[in-house]
């Protein structure tokens, strides 16, 4: 019976593989900064895009293990084709929340999609993970690039649930209708900067 292709993850290299995906998890991102915009405006959208941005960590790995994330460097124009409409999208959810400052609707049933096409439109993910993972995975294949991959995920979702929440507690705190509407546009200015940031780069 074959021995399964994680198992020969030397517990060295994961002990460092997980060093540096904590480093890189809480060094700040789009990710990161869309968790706390969304956190502002409520706990549970804030949660569902952790979530979502999870998931999309999820889809990248799944990419990086079918061969398919080398798309993006063969194909020409794929990335920023990508990276594009990210943007835009990202600039929709900025508009979207700046038109409803101050406001009593919270989608939080979209949270979980947007914060997972937030990451999924950002092809630079998928070329990190098909840079990163399998300089860990030593020559155990796609089975090791999927266990780390999942090792990943799991620890954004601890850390980016843990935004979600400090973001809305702090939000909490000022209750006022006037700092409601300010937080909004916080929120919406966010999106829109890093929706710019991806089109202009």
């Amino acid at each position: 019976m074959p021995v399964p292709a994680v198992v020969s993850l030397d517990p060295t290299t994961y002990a460092l593989f997980v060093l540096a995906a904590v480093t890189l998890i809480v060094t700040p991102g789009p990710d990161t900064l869309f968790v706390l915009s969304r956190g502002l405006e409520d706990r549970g959208l804030g949660l569902r895009a952790a979530g979502g941005v999870t998931l999309g960590i999820l889809f990248h790995t799944a990419l990086v293990v079918a061969g398919l994330a080398a798309l993006y460097r063969r194909v020409p124009g794929a990335e920023r084709a990508v990276t594009l409409v990210g943007g835009l999208y990202l600039c929709y959810l900025g508009l979207a929340s700046l038109r409803s400052a101050g406001g009593d609707e919270t989608p939080e049933e979209g949270g979980l999609r947007q914060g997972f096409l937030v990451n999924a439109l950002n092809p630079q993910v998928a070329l990190f993970f098909l840079a990163f993972l399998p300089g860990f995975a030593a020559g155990g294949g796609g089975s090791a690039i999927a266990a780390l991959g999942g090792t990943y995920a799991a620890l954004t979702a601890v850390y980016l649930g843990l935004v979600a929440l400090a973001a809305n507690a702090a939000a909490r705190l000022l209750t006022a209708d006037s700092t409601q509407i300010w937080l909004d546009r916080v929120a919406g200015g966010v999106l829109l900067a890093l929706g710019g940031w991806l089109l202009l780069t």
